[in-house]
């Protein structure tokens, strides 16, 4: 069994991705965020109220841990105006500090070197 796996969350498609590594599997998030950000950026909507591109979130990448009970869950959301916010936590969702690590993606996964979730 892979000790992390990697879920994409682009619109309405997902995709899970298996990783013995956790450097592999957030390399491989950056990869796919990267790709996702070059799609372009996302167009206002107005529904019940406004929503600019930054409040909108184009797509969820996740990486997540072996465990039933406590695993370990950090990723980060694609903006709609293609900026990048980390968080950990899957029920609990707490945004990390990006400006505290060199990328959001390090943020990531020392958070999860770290045993922190």
């Amino acid at each position: 069994m892979s000790a992390w796996k990697l879920t994409v969350r682009n619109g309405s498609e997902v995709e899970h991705i298996a990783f013995d590594d956790l450097d592999e599997a957030v390399a491989a998030m950056r990869e796919r965020a990267m790709e996702i950000r070059a799609e372009g950026p996302a167009e206002g909507v107005s529904a019940l109220r406004d929503f600019a591109p930054a409040d909108q979130v184009l797509a969820r990448l996740q990486v997540s841990g072996k465990g039933l009970l406590r695993r370990q869950v950090a990723g980060l959301d694609v903006r709609g105006d293609g900026t990048f916010m980390p968080y950990r936590g899957s029920v609990r969702r707490e945004e990390l500090d990006p400006a505290a690590h060199d990328t959001p993606f390090d943020a990531v996964r020392e958070t999860l070197a770290d045993g922190r979730d």
